[in-house]
């Protein structure tokens, strides 16, 4: 069941805000959690029932292993903990992938494994070892178990994030407001909805045709003009844009309307200024567990077995190129193949991870040894902002030809003939058109001329966490509070219209999936 289906929009979400309310405007509230558990077992069953029991024993196992870590803290049961959740990640995820890739190594001949790839488990998998994490740690508060299944299944982030943790969610399920409905925050939330389905219906799926017919040729073997690549490049760096943006959008608007706020996941990060500043706006929880779970502890240890040999720690800006390496290079390398193979198994998203990493060490080394009024990415002024936001957003689109691409050697030719390998030969319309011009030049303009929804709805609260305001419109404070949206009759119709041709759109054709709900 896909959020921009007539089912979940017409059936399944007026079914579920129904009951939820009503049990508790009845002051049932356990129910009202049980209720909300429930139906988020439908939407997931919908999909795969055979999913629903790996599912049910991961949140059993975690839950579990939870309560005895808050009673007594245990490292042994905290590493078990993690290594089961682990293990089922690889066993469904990447234990096919990696049996084929010895197999190809050794010349063997080995069966497929054929197994099947859960729902969603990449997302909750990684959202319960940040809660096992944090119950060791002390920072969880002993929960109930109703409590807790709501916290892993609630639907509007379980397929595709954002990924929780448990101290966003689990107060909430214990405030009264919550049970009763809010008119500000079912407006809020109905007008994120429309906006995401505008999003994904007409910006992301119309562009993605471009990019399909440039990956499809490419994967072919057919020789494409550097127009040609690079337009197919771009078309999907702009699919995967609106798509994701889309779905970040109606998550945070579906949470809203049962009185949940779900944290940030998405901030416009091509209008970011370096690579590291794109990691903080894109895919922002993803970045945030990995930061927390992965990279910082594999500094911290670094660190100490850096003092523990007599080594002194240098002060910024004067960082030596073997401290660098082992200190910032290789933790950043490491985090992001493991952000590469999260996404999926295969090289070609090892390699996605890997030229993010390269990426980032570069531009670490840059505020390494760059001045201080160049150190936290472009200086004032557009001079230095524009060519800043292009290079980023040039990085951003050559990564994303390995994660789009079926193997590395699809990606590489593509690449290659982005760069001219084969030279300007010819212009095939069924490539490249004027319609894909003026659709790219318009998706752009949206992108970094238009303030974001959040941005749009600042006078009100979305999203937990912070989100950086769009430099422009905080410099003409007046425009944005004067066009900032509001309930009232005028922006009612401005959201009616927006929303008339996004579900006009959803209900005349079979609703495509969204990106992120493959990994």
């Amino acid at each position: 069941m896909l959020f921009n289906s007539a089912a979940f929009i017409l059936g399944f979400l007026p079914v579920a805000l129904i009951g939820f309310f009503v049990l508790g405007r009845l002051d049932l509230r356990r129910s009202a959690i049980l209720w909300l558990g429930l139906v988020s077992l439908v939407f997931y069953a919908a999909w795969d029932i055979y999913n629903v029991p790996l599912l049910l024993i991961s949140i059993a196992v975690n839950f579990t292993v939870g309560r005895r870590l808050a009673r007594r803290p245990s490292k042994a049961l905290l590493i078990i903990g993690i290594a089961l959740n682990l293990g089922a990640l690889f066993y469904f995820k990447y234990s096919e992938f990696t049996a084929a890739s010895v197999a190809q190594l050794f010349g063997w001949d080995l069966p497929h494994l054929n197994i099947v790839l859960p729902l969603a488990i990449s997302f909750y998998t990684f959202q319960q070892i940040a809660y096992l994490c944090d119950t060791y740690d002390g920072l969880t508060d002993d929960t109930s178990a109703p409590n807790y299944f709501a916290f892993i299944t609630f639907f509007p982030h379980l397929i595709a994030g954002p990924i929780t943790h448990h101290k966003e969610l689990i107060p909430q399920f214990q405030e009264p407001a919550t049970f009763r409905p809010q008119r500000t925050m079912i407006s809020v939330g109905l007008t994120m909805f429309l906006i995401g389905l505008f999003k994904k219906v007409i910006l992301a799926d119309n562009i993605a045709i471009y990019a399909n017919q440039i990956f499809d040729a490419a994967a072919q073997g057919q020789i494409l003009t550097v127009t040609q690549s690079w337009a197919g490049a771009l078309s999907y760096t702009l699919q995967i844009y609106f798509d994701f943006s889309g779905y970040s959008d109606m998550a945070i608007g579906l949470g809203l309307l049962f009185g949940i706020r779900l944290p940030f996941n998405f901030d416009s990060p091509l209008k970011a200024s370096s690579i590291i500043e794109y990691w903080s706006r894109w895919h922002i929880t993803l970045t945030r567990f990995v930061t927390a779970y992965i990279y910082n502890p594999i500094v911290l240890r670094l660190t100490r077995r850096r003092l523990a040999q007599g080594k002194s720690m240098p002060k910024r800006g004067r960082m030596d190129g073997e401290t660098f390496a082992v200190l910032v290079a290789a933790p950043t390398m490491t985090a992001m193949l493991i952000i590469g193979i999260w996404h999926g198994a295969g090289w070609q998203f090892a390699a996605f991870g890997l030229i993010h990493g390269i990426y980032l060490a570069i531009n670490h080394g840059w505020r390494a040894v760059a001045p201080r009024s160049k150190r936290d990415g472009a200086p004032t002024g557009r001079a230095f902002a524009v060519p800043s936001i292009l290079l980023t957003t040039t990085c951003v689109v050559i990564a994303l030809v390995f994660f789009r691409s079926h193997n590395v050697a699809d990606a590489v030719h593509l690449v290659k003939q982005m760069f001219g390998q084969s030279g300007v030969l010819y212009e095939d319309s069924y490539l490249f058109t004027k319609r894909q011009t003026m659709l790219l030049a318009g998706l752009l303009a949206i992108v970094w001329l238009c303030p974001n929804t959040q941005d749009w709805l600042r006078l009100f609260p979305t999203g937990i966490g912070s989100v950086r305001r769009s430099a422009w419109f905080e410099r003409h404070n007046l425009l944005l509070s004067a066009t900032s949206w509001r309930p009232s009759p005028s922006f009612a119709v401005i959201v009616g219209v927006i929303g008339f041709f996004a579900l006009a759109q959803a209900f005349s054709s079979a609703p495509a999936e969204f990106i992120y709900f493959n990994f």
